[in-house]
Order: C-alpha cells, then structure tokens, then sequence
C-alpha cells in the first residue's frame, strides 16, 4: 500500500475526531488519589472532561497507550534526521485501527 494514503485517511479521521471531542487544553486537577479529574481549558471556562463522555470517549479509545509505540518511533526517527515515511505509514495503521 502506498504511504501517502494511510498518512492522509488518519490525519483526516484525527482531525474529524478532534472536530466533535471536548475542545480545549486538557490538564489534570482536584487530584484525588482515587480519582484524578480531567478538566479541559478554554476560552470562557473550563469543563470536566468526563462529564463530557459523549465527546471524549472516541477520543480516549483512539488515543490509548496503543498509540505510543509508533508516535515514540516516528519522532525518535525525526530526531535522528531519518527519513520518518514508513515510520507514520506504521502510526498511521495503529491510529485507522482505533479511530471512528
């Protein structure tokens, strides 16, 4: 399969993602030790992350510790100056295999 069309349909379907999760920086707080918070800020306020469930959860699932391997590939051959086309060709698979 060609590169370029698994880098294109997961950088689509990520921003089409983000497009419909809840917007914002999100940042830890209210730290409890059974239950951190996650809180998303932005302009005009914040809000609980989990309160926002509908919005959040595709982006969660898609975004899991999965995902990791290949982005630390990626960017570690970025780093070293290779040629990074077949390392986000692999992200590229992860991320179709988990993204809505």
């Amino acid at each position: 399969m060609d590169d370029a069309l698994p880098l294109r349909a997961a950088a689509d379907r990520l921003s089409a993602l983000a497009g419909r999760t809840t917007p914002g920086d999100w940042r830890l707080a209210g730290l409890l030790a059974t239950r951190p918070e996650v809180v998303a800020h932005r302009a005009g306020g914040t809000e609980h992350v989990a309160e926002a469930r509908a919005g959040s959860a595709d982006w969660i699932a898609a975004l899991s510790p999965a995902v990791a391997g290949p982005l630390a590939a990626l960017l570690r051959a970025v780093a070293d100056g290779d040629p990074a086309a077949g390392t986000a060709a692999d992200l590229a698979r992860v991320l179709l295999d988990r993204l809505p």
